[in-house]
């Protein structure tokens, strides 16, 4: 049987690791996102406890795309929020309406085909509607796709 210090150490050792990972991946560095912090997050290492992590099933590959790719793709993006008519919640998810004046309905493929390889969690719909005067692109998915939709896109919600 060890001492207290000798299973405090082992215990320690752990943790250490156990940790690291945890704020490695809550960090958004394993999924290659952007770290987030905040000013009032701490965290608590219990030498006798396991570090626990939940990972959401909902994340970006950022490795699917060549960096040329994810340029061309990051304009597109731009180009899709700044131009976006309106946002509507589905029960499903959420569609994005243009004037196909503003967005073609290639640039809108275009985007669904990148889109795709990096969230392939997406279902997407284009639809043009009104006599060809509305371009929708419609994103659902699996329970929780709404709210990492919200997130992803800055999308207010009205209270």
């Amino acid at each position: 049987m060890k001492n207290g210090k000798e299973r405090f150490l082992s215990a320690g050792r752990k943790s250490v690791v156990g940790v690291t990972l945890a704020l490695w991946i809550g960090s958004g560095a394993a999924m290659g996102l952007p770290a987030q912090s905040s000013a009032s997050s701490a965290i608590i290492v219990q030498p006798e406890r396991q570090v626990e992590t939940v990972q959401s099933k909902f994340y970006c590959n950022l490795k699917a795309l060549t960096p040329e790719q994810r340029a061309r793709h990051k304009q597109l993006s731009e180009k899709l929020m700044a131009a976006k008519k309106e946002i509507v919640e589905t029960e499903k998810g959420y569609e994005f309406q243009f004037s196909p004046e503003d967005v073609s309905l290639a640039e809108l493929a275009e985007w669904v085909v990148a889109e795709s390889k990096c969230c392939p969690f997406f279902d997407f719909y284009i639809d043009l509607e009104r006599q060809g005067k509305l371009a929708c692109l419609r994103l659902t998915g699996e329970e929780g796709i709404k709210a990492f939709i919200r997130a992803e896109f800055k999308i207010e919600t009205a209270r």
